[in-house]
C-alpha cells in the first residue's frame, strides 16, 4: 500500500517538542482530516488542545507501507510513527 507521510512537530503542554509522523493512504488528501488524525493521537497522549496546523504538520513524502501495518491503516485510517518526545 502506498502511503503519504506527514511530518509533524507539536509543542507539548510542558513546552517540549513532540515529533511524529502521521501515515495515511495516498487517497486521503483532505488536510483537515489528516490534522484530525493528529489531534486524536495527541488526545491519546494527554496533549489534547495543542495546536496542529499547516505550521506543525506538513506533507513529507510517499512510500510503501510495510504489510504488517496495513491492518492498522485499514482499521483506523491512519498510523502514527513516534519519533521524539512522544512518551
Amino acid at each position: 500500500m502506498e502511503v503519504a507521510v506527514w511530518d509533524t512537530y507539536v509543542t507539548k503542554k510542558d513546552n517540549a517538542i513532540m515529533h511524529f509522523d502521521i501515515i495515511v493512504p495516498t487517497s486521503i488528501r483532505d488536510t483537515e482530516k489528516i490534522y484530525q488524525f493528529g489531534r486524536e493521537y495527541l488526545a491519546l497522549k494527554g496533549q489534547e488542545g495543542q495546536v496542529l496546523t499547516t505550521k506543525e504538520c506538513v506533507f513529507c513524502h510517499i512510500e510503501q507501507l510495510p504489510t504488517d501495518k496495513e491492518a492498522i491503516i485499514n482499521e483506523k485510517g491512519y498510523f502514527i510513527i513516534e519519533m521524539k518526545g512522544c512518551n
